[in-house]
């Protein structure tokens, strides 16, 4: 049966992967304004502290879509290219997957879904962070969003319905 979040997941499908035609510098005023709200307690705690001065790249694979994140003096920056000093790679449902808790960092890491490269000792602290943070910080209905979404992708039967259509 095709549920409200996996119709989601498969018009997400064809949409996402018009994200690489995005010009960086609005992809970078609306990332910065989100991650600096969403994580606004965590940065004022310093939980975010391990990437200062040090760059990660996020890679999402099939979207052809790339971000290098810093933290400096103001909060987390973008840049469209930066000397990466760790990699993460993978998958757009994977990293939904991570991020929804749907899976566990450690398995999609350990399956090679998602990819550590370079810095591996900051990869692994910038897992771990992500992996403790609070969801609850998120705004309520993000969060929901997030967690709906995730489900959808870890059914199995969501999973299929929405690969055939790709």
């Amino acid at each position: 049966m095709l549920t409200p979040a996996k119709l989601a997941l498969r018009m997400a499908e064809p949409v996402l992967p018009l994200g690489r035609h995005v010009p960086f510098s609005l992809q970078k005023m609306v990332l910065e304004r989100a991650v600096a709200k969403i994580f606004a307690q965590p940065l004022a705690d310093g939980q975010f502290d391990v990437l200062y001065g040090r760059w990660l790249r996020l890679e999402v694979e099939e979207l052809e879509l790339a971000w290098n994140l810093t933290r400096d003096g103001s909060g987390l920056r973008l840049a469209e290219t930066a000397p990466a000093d760790v990699i993460i790679r993978g998958r757009w449902r994977d990293f939904l997957l991570m991020v929804s808790r749907q899976e566990d960092p450690d398995t999609l890491f350990f399956r090679r879904r998602l990819v550590i490269e370079g810095d591996t000792e900051l990869g692994l602290a910038v897992k771990n962070l992500i992996d403790s943070l609070d969801p609850e910080l998120l705004p309520p209905r993000l969060w929901q969003a997030v967690r709906w979404l995730g489900a959808a992708a870890a059914d199995p039967d969501g999973l299929m319905s929405v690969k055939a259509t790709g």
